[in-house]
């Protein structure tokens, strides 16, 4: 069952889908990434691309549970940082393509924050 928006702010990026897949910067349309749309609850994604355009992604929905910070790092599995606990694949972010990150991401399963600066 497709999830509810509650909040969709993208700057100068743009989604595959509504909600997740391939992510673009808008400025050079070089893909930066693969949200994985059915594992996170929420999350917020500034980023500078290497065209030297900044965009944002801060998505969640109605349902979204209130998370709590943890201390834990995200794990590398195929590329896909996922959460520690479940496993779950969250994002890809493609290092390679960016020049600096910073972001929170909220597992829908275990409902932990995880962040990472890149």
């Amino acid at each position: 069952m497709a999830r509810v928006l509650k909040t969709k702010e993208l700057l100068n990026t743009r989604l595959a889908t509504n909600y997740g897949g391939w992510m673009y910067c808008s400025n050079c349309n070089e893909n930066i990434g693969y949200l994985c749309y059915s594992t996170y609850d929420r999350i917020i994604l500034n980023y500078q691309c290497n065209c030297g355009s900044r965009g944002k992604v801060q998505l969640d929905f109605i349902d979204s549970q209130e998370g709590q910070i943890e201390k834990r790092e995200l794990i590398v599995i195929k590329n896909r940082f996922c959460c520690p606990i479940s496993n779950d694949p969250l994002i890809t972010l493609l290092d390679k393509k960016l020049i600096s990150y910073n972001m929170d991401i909220t597992c829908k399963n275990c409902s932990n924050i995880y962040k990472k600066v890149y």
